[in-house]
């Protein structure tokens, strides 16, 4: 037998990709080319890629629910309206709004875009239909007539023929001619509001279609009416199928089209009933209509005929797309059945909103299908890949709460699903039936758990407190009939609701954890007590056992996770760290490792063996109610309040590549920074020691360069080229420097240059300016302050060497009065100082001889002014001394 690989221990994990909400219901729009969808969610404008439903851009529209919006021909920009009634224009490159007006006197309900993109037409709730010019944001076009809200508008196809229609819930079309700024007809021919207009190519018939369950078809040369189409159901969209098309092409080869005949008007309908109709003007036939719907519906009566809200023939290949009252999007591709008759199959569907995530589980041995419970009554399975969902199993009554998933022995992919109507369903993914029910519990099924070996039974918790064992080994291997589970065993386990199960991996023991703050090991299959795990001051949310070792791993609201023997229900560790609840742990790295979530939304990846948390990752904003772990890749899939499913993938080696490539990245770069400063390019220098973040050695180039005078500053070179980010980054270094004394000088220096390079708009744009400067001001008035007591010290000090006779004064820095700035007021004192002046003056001079006879000189005048001096201090008298001047009255000055 070979050797297990050696076990590397996982350090990180990266969320790769993301499945969030994008649409709560209301408008939506599709791009020209099909690639891209618009969607009103909460507050918010979702760009999403309608391959996978990532979401592409979010457009805040300011706390206001969108509703009506439209993309450009071009697709560069998107128009939308809300209950503000602004009238916005965003820009899809920049994602920023850069134009937008008042429209209505309400909301605007309907939008269309002229073919040129340079006219947005806007019916809205105040009956009122507008034109608007898209680049002055001015109203060309403004009509009254309709007596209900505008619910829906459409342009000509034509751009020659400037006509615009408008349908309304006063039952009533009109058409509205833009040169002549008129209504030159109403079409009264719906008894219930108008919910849909649709166009040929040719722009000759109009199809109206409304909630009086009708299609109506007009003649637009004369504006007459040609025929009404029973549908038998409420409508809510009517497309015409256009030449060309992947439907039309399918319709023309199937024999609808009569020999010789003139070529029909082929169009489809959807509305309450959830299925997709198509029909043809040539005697109001339906051709093809779907035999069930794929809606999903749910228990609520009212809620059963909702079926679809709107639909749209996508371009080119790409199929139909069908959105329905539970925000789904249902993509069909249009293909010839084996009989040669059209048929619509469903090849993708993207939810818009999933609601609580409450548990997941990955399926099948490759793992590239989730099955996920939304606090819906049914389970949503999807593929990883294209993150749509596959398909939906629907069966219960009331809220699904938890699930799992197991491989028979005969390679049959299952799924057991607990729910609120206190049963049990077990499922066969291929087939997608429920193939058993296990009915007993008097309260709702709280926890599930397949068998691990054998996989021929699984057990069952309530919040009737019970455990249930229940055996499907009746089921055959092909068998897609549903039959009643039995139930194998009984006990009464806990004095409170059971929140989770775990089954041993040899099928020898099963534990519980409870609200009542204990876990329970059961013997299986007679469900005999074997351990009472207690030391929890919280109830327990998830229980798993080791995949290696005899423990198990509890998690609970205490906050805190522990590991207890099975042999004797000892706790063998105890890990703290999370802030709130942790509602699941699940162990990784073969039992070496655990991955937990909870309450707080954090994520935490912990070392068994050295008690640490090695990493903790927030990507979520509420709480992580459940955790899937695959078991080949170890992946980890995440979901909670948010609504938020994130997949995170394995990025140990990838992050530990990385950080070598930084790490000789980093040393390349050093290098090429100690050539530049040897090089003496300074500029080159500043710049790479502010990419590498060298705060130390960017202060050395600095202070280095501010005792330079060169014409050509490098420093301004050097920072001229900064963009927003990295000036906060460098007002951050400065901010510090200039905190100390030593550095301040240096600090100030580079102030000066930015403040002279960068205007105050742009400083001020800056992110986190305003917190920079007040951390600048007050130590940046201390430093001149102080300068400002050393410049008034130094005219002190002048004072006292001019009264040493130590220097000349100097003419220039006295007033114009000719006295000391620091001089005594008293005249006497002006005076003798004066006449102490002359003699200092006179002692110091010499004669124009040798430099011998000089320096002598020089000499005895400074022991004579000494003497006299010491003779001064020592007497302490004030007495006037008389010296004879020398006869030359040149002077030698002394510099200080």
């Amino acid at each position: 037998m070979a050797a297990p690989p050696p076990l590397a221990l996982k350090r990180s994990y990266r969320c790769v990709s993301s499945l969030q909400q994008f649409y709560s219901g209301g408008p939506f729009a599709v791009s020209s080319d099909g690639a891209s969808l618009a969607c009103a969610c909460g507050d918010e404008i979702k760009i999403v890629n309608s391959s996978d439903a990532s979401v592409l851009a979010s457009l805040g529209v300011d706390s206001e629910s969108v509703t009506a919006f439209t993309f450009s021909p071009d697709g560069c920009f998107l128009f939308s309206a809300g209950h503000s009634r602004l009238i916005r224009v965003w820009d899809l490159s920049s994602r920023k709004c850069v134009r937008s007006w008042k429209g209505h006197d309400g909301p605007a309900m309907s939008m269309a875009c002229h073919s040129s993109g340079g006219l947005l037409a806007t019916g809205g709730a105040d009956r009122k239909v507008c034109v608007w010019d898209v680049d002055g944001g001015f109203c060309t076009h403004f009509f009254k007539g309709h007596q209900g809200v505008v619910t829906c508008i459409k342009f000509h196809t034509d751009p020659n023929r400037l006509l615009l229609f408008s349908g309304s819930d006063d039952a009533s079309v009109r058409v509205w001619n833009l040169e002549s700024k008129k209504c030159v007809a109403v079409l009264e021919k719906h008894f219930s509001p108008v919910t849909s207009l649709a166009l040929s190519e040719d722009g000759q018939i109009l199809l109206s279609a409304g909630r009086d369950k009708v299609v109506n078809k007009w003649d637009l040369h004369n504006y007459s009416f040609n025929m009404t189409i029973p549908t038998y159901e409420m409508v809510e969209t009517v497309c015409i199928i256009q030449p060309g098309n992947c439907l039309s092409a399918l319709l023309e080869t199937s024999g609808h089209r009569k020999p010789g005949a003139s070529a029909p008007v082929y169009f489809l309908t959807v509305g309450e009933r959830g299925i997709v109709r198509i029909w043809s003007s040539e005697g109001a036939v339906c051709l093809y209509e779907q035999q069930s719907s794929d809606v999903t519906l749910g228990s609520d009566e009212d809620d059963l005929r909702r079926g679809f809200l709107s639909a749209v023939v996508l371009p080119s290949d790409l199929g139909l797309l069908c959105v329905t009252a539970d925000q789904q999007f249902l993509f069909y591709c249009p293909m010839k059945s084996a009989g040669g008759m059209l048929q619509l199959n469903l090849y993708k569907r993207l939810v818009g909103y999933n609601e609580e995530i409450l548990d997941m589980k990955f399926l099948g041995d490759d793992e590239q299908h989730l099955a996920v419970a939304t606090n819906l009554e049914q389970v949503r399975v999807y593929d990883v890949a294209s993150m749509s969902c596959a398909y939906v199993l629907v069966g219960h009554t009331d809220i699904v709460v938890c699930i799992d998933t197991c491989i028979s022995t005969y390679g049959r992919t299952m799924l057991v699903t607990g729910s609120k109507d206190n049963s049990v369903r077990l499922w066969d993914v291929k087939s997608r039936h429920c193939i058993g029910i296990g009915r007993g519990h008097m309260g709702a099924v709280g926890a599930v758990a397949f068998s691990k070996k054998w996989k021929n039974f699984l057990v069952s918790g309530s919040s009737d407190r019970t455990i249930k064992v229940w055996s499907f080994e009746g089921i055959s291997e092909d068998g897609d009939q549903e039959i009643a589970l039995k139930a194998k065993a009984v006990v009464a386990a806990h004095d409170k609701d059971i929140n989770s199960l775990a089954v041993s991996p040899n099928d020898s023991l099963v534990c519980s954890g409870s609200e009542d703050h204990t876990a329970c090991i059961w013997r299986l299959p007679d469900l005999v007590s074997v351990a009472v795990l207690k030391g929890h001051k919280r109830g327990i949310w998830s229980v798993e056992f080791s995949p290696v070792d005899q423990c198990v791993i509890t998690s609970s609201g205490d906050r805190t996770i522990k590991i207890w023997a099975v042999s004797d229900g000892s706790c063998l560790k105890t890990f703290e760290g999370h802030t709130s609840s942790v509602l699941r742990a699940s162990f990784l790295s073969r039992g070496t490792q655990f991955v937990s979530c909870g309450g707080d939304g954090l994520i935490k990846l912990w070392t068994i063996k050295t008690s640490e948390c090695i990493a903790t990752y927030d990507q979520h904003e509420g709480k992580i109610w459940s955790l899937a772990v695959g078991k080949k890749t170890e992946m980890l899939v995440t979901g909670g309040t948010d609504a938020l499913i994130n997949f995170w993938h394995d990025s140990t080696a990838a992050d530990k590549q990385e950080a070598f490539l930084r790490e000789e990245e980093a040393i390349l770069r050093a290098q090429e920074l100690e050539n530049a400063v040897s090089d003496a390019d300074y500029t080159r220098a500043i710049q790479l020691a502010f990419e590498l973040r060298r705060p130390h050695k960017l202060f050395d180039l600095f202070s280095r360069l501010c005792r330079r005078r060169d014409v050509e500053d490098p420093i301004e070179k050097a920072l001229g080229g900064l963009g927003k980010e990295e000036i906060h980054v460098l007002l951050e270094y400065v901010r510090e420097w200039n905190t100390k004394p030593k550095l301040c000088h240096v600090a100030q220096a580079v102030l000066f240059r930015m403040f002279r390079i960068f205007p105050p708009t742009d400083i001020v744009e800056v992110k986190g300016v305003s917190e920079l400067l007040e951390g600048l001001i007050p130590y940046s008035q201390r430093h001149f302050s102080r300068i400002d007591r050393f410049v008034r010290s130094t005219f002190l000090l002048d004072y006292v060497l001019t009264r040493m006779s130590v220097v000349d004064p100097e003419e220039t820095n006295l007033p114009n009065n000719g006295e000391h700035p620091l001089a005594p007021e008293n005249g006497v004192a002006d005076e003798q100082d004066a006449r102490q002046s002359d003699i200092s003056t006179s002692n110091i001079s010499c004669k124009g001889d040798t430099g011998k006879s000089s320096t002598s000189n020089e000499m005895d005048s400074m022991t004579s002014l000494k003497k006299r001096k010491s003779r001064k201090s020592k007497k302490g008298s004030t007495k006037k001394v008389k010296l004879t001047k020398h006869k030359n009255n040149s002077t030698i000055s002394v510099e200080a």
